[in-house]
């Protein structure tokens, strides 16, 4: 059992920046492909960046490509999410997820462990 908890969230300015990181707890951390998902009021959750046991490769979604960076420190069992010129439209509870597939990562499915969630509000 993977538990993985989320921080870094919080209240900013629209143009601004955060960045969320998701400690997990197992020391197999480095063999899973992690992912980062949102769910905003009213809407599904919806993929928003994905990246490879190594790092080797990475993905994200239309709307964050050019502004979100995800990355991960196998060493510390850590997945980060850099956020910049954040939009009030990303206002979302952001989670992040562990799979043990590479294939089909925007897919909630195929996610084996999740975290609980941290708020991302960015005001206009």
């Amino acid at each position: 059992q993977v538990q993985l908890v989320e921080s870094g969230g919080g209240l900013v300015q629209a143009g601004g920046s955060l960045r969320l990181s998701c400690a997990a707890s197992d020391r197999t951390f480095s063999s899973y492909t992690m992912g980062w998902f949102r769910r905003a009021p009213g809407k599904e959750r919806e993929f928003v960046a994905g990246i490879s046991w190594n790092g080797g490769w990475t993905n994200y979604v239309d709307s964050v490509k050019g502004r979100f960076t995800i990355s991960r420190d196998n060493a510390k069992n850590t997945v980060y999410l850099q956020m910049n010129s954040l939009k009030p439209e990303d206002t979302a509870v952001y989670y992040c997820a562990a799979s043990r597939r590479s294939d089909s990562y925007y897919r909630t499915s195929v996610y084996d462990y999740w975290g609980q969630g941290t708020q991302v509000t960015v005001s206009s």
